[in-house]
């Protein structure tokens, strides 16, 4: 069993399940680095050949860059490594072309890449307006052969449009799209078919709420593991509450009886039938549930199986506004554990 491909542009290809780097991140406890670039040979001979990495995602893209050296570039020719460029809050109104250059080349010296094959853009507040001034830089960086690609990540509905519209040429957006979180539905998505723009899921198990674990289990009450558990625990609280969650996770669990597999992976394979979706993005710390992860791009879901996951969103309500409409009020429940300045490429 290996992962399926998807062509975005012509001859550029990834993985239709994509291995997340955040888990690697400083915040997430330490980090092996021999164990960790070993584990990201186990995912590329498996079929994960796309790796999802950030300039705030601490030590991740050296991490990568270290793999890339001690494996070879020639042999992993199929690896793709998407990357973001996330300036701080704190920078938006000062950002110059001069700092977005100055990241973009620290990305590739992590990387030890001479070209970026993605970069997913990212911009925290549309009140200091200059996204598209800063994405023009990112595309002359483009046409110089810095980046092969454009991407963003985060943006909603309307800002997404006027991106295109100013004539950046966005192969992907990249966004939290569950089960229980069907924000991009709202509009993102017929504007992503429109527009031959594809979207990556992230958070489709939402935090590993969308697993075996959670089956059976009280509601948690008290402070959560970790800030991505608080993060989601949110979203269940906004879909519906912990009793309808308890029913989504039984009608998944019914379904992964009937194919022999595990909640998450039916929770992500089914994203990955969605329209526009071109592949879900996987946190990983270690190649434990790679078996699983694999499994995601090869599980066809039935019309049954549909049916059934359908009959319970129905009972359930999407979490207001676009995508990361409720993460941009940083004086709201989700903006308030959110972390805006990151980036240590100063």
């Amino acid at each position: 069993m290996t992962v399926p491909t998807i062509e975005l542009r012509p001859g550029y290809h990834i993985s239709r399940v994509i291995r997340g780097g955040w888990q690697l991140a400083g915040g997430h406890g330490p980090v092996d680095r021999a164990e960790t670039i070993a584990d990201m040979a186990a995912f590329y001979e498996a079929g994960i050949v796309t790796f999802d990495c950030a300039d705030i995602y601490t030590g991740v893209e050296d991490l990568i860059g270290q793999f890339r050296i001690r494996h070879g570039a020639a042999a992993l020719d199929r690896l793709r490594v998407q990357t973001k460029l996330v300036p701080d809050l704190a920078d938006l109104a000062t950002l110059t072309r001069d700092s977005v250059r100055r990241i973009i080349d620290t990305s590739l010296r992590r990387l030890h890449m001479d070209r970026l094959d993605l970069v997913q853009f990212h911009w925290w507040d549309y009140a200091v307006p200059r996204y598209l001034e800063a994405l023009g830089w990112l595309d002359d960086l483009r046409r110089e052969g810095k980046v092969l690609h454009i991407g963003a990540t985060n943006f909603d509905t309307p800002r997404t449009l006027e991106i295109l519209q100013a004539g950046i040429p966005l192969v992907s957006m990249q966004v939290q799209y569950s089960l229980i979180d069907a924000r991009p539905e709202r509009a993102l998505v017929q504007a992503a078919l429109a527009h031959d723009m594809h979207i990556f899921a992230f958070g489709s198990v939402a935090g590993g709420f969308l697993g075996d674990r959670w089956l059976g289990q009280p509601e948690p009450t008290g402070p959560l593991e970790n800030r991505s558990l608080t993060k989601y625990k949110l979203i269940i609280d906004d879909f519906g509450g912990w009793a309808l969650f308890q029913t989504l996770l039984r009608c998944l669990r019914t379904i992964a009886d009937r194919h022999g597999c595990d909640v998450a992976t039916v929770a992500s394979a089914a994203m990955l039938s969605r329209p526009a979706v071109a592949a879900v993005i996987v946190g990983a710390r270690n190649r434990s549930h790679l078996a699983q992860n694999v499994a995601i791009a090869n599980l066809a879901l039935t019309a049954q199986d549909h049916a059934q996951i359908a009959a319970v969103l129905a009972r359930g309500q999407t979490p207001e506004g676009d995508t990361f409409t409720l993460e941009r009020d940083r004086h709201g429940r989700h903006g308030q554990i959110m972390k805006y300045n990151l980036n240590k490429a100063s």
